[in-house]
């Protein structure tokens, strides 16, 4: 029986901390180039999305296209932000403005030149993609894109917002 309690608990303490993650505290830089410190990312008590990205990557580009067609009736129905981060290297790092202007997105975009918040968030494949409550908690993580699955992150934007 304690064997069994210690199990529970336990468990209750991993899903506790699941259910707490917040964005680690790592400073990046924005195409700006102002110091931006990721554990004070916030938006006024409504969710944001975290879309980790980069310039050569396919699938990142395609999922930030669709979201940008639709950003804008997300934003009236729910407030939500879009956060873009680039894990695009330092070399790379002058190619990100020009893919965000061409494109016309109007997303803060973030420059994580050395990997340190992608590393710091367990991230091993992009597109990647966090949605933060309005309370800054994590509360859902998706790898991967395909055509349409932007519909499935939008549901977790609602229900972050209480919809």
């Amino acid at each position: 029986m304690k064997k069994l309690n210690l199990l529970w608990l336990l468990w209750a303490l991993a899903m506790t901390s699941f259910a707490q993650a917040r964005l680690p505290k790592v400073v990046l830089k924005s195409i700006e180039g102002r110091s931006v410190q990721t554990d004070t990312l916030q938006n006024g008590g409504r969710p944001m999305v975290v879309a980790f990205f980069a310039t050569w990557c396919k699938p990142c580009n395609r999922e930030l296209k669709a979201i940008d067609e639709v950003y804008a009736d997300w934003q009236k129905e729910t407030g939500v932000r879009l956060v873009a981060v680039s894990i695009d290297q330092a070399q790379n790092a002058n190619k990100v403005k020009p893919l965000v202007d061409e494109n016309g997105w109007t997303y803060d975009v973030l420059l994580d030149t050395n990997g340190e918040l992608k590393r710091a968030l367990g991230i091993q494949m992009i597109p990647y993609t966090l949605v933060v409550d309005g309370q800054g908690r994590i509360v859902y993580r998706h790898n991967g894109y395909t055509d349409g699955a932007e519909t499935e992150l939008y549901e977790k934007v609602r229900e972050a917002c209480g919809h």
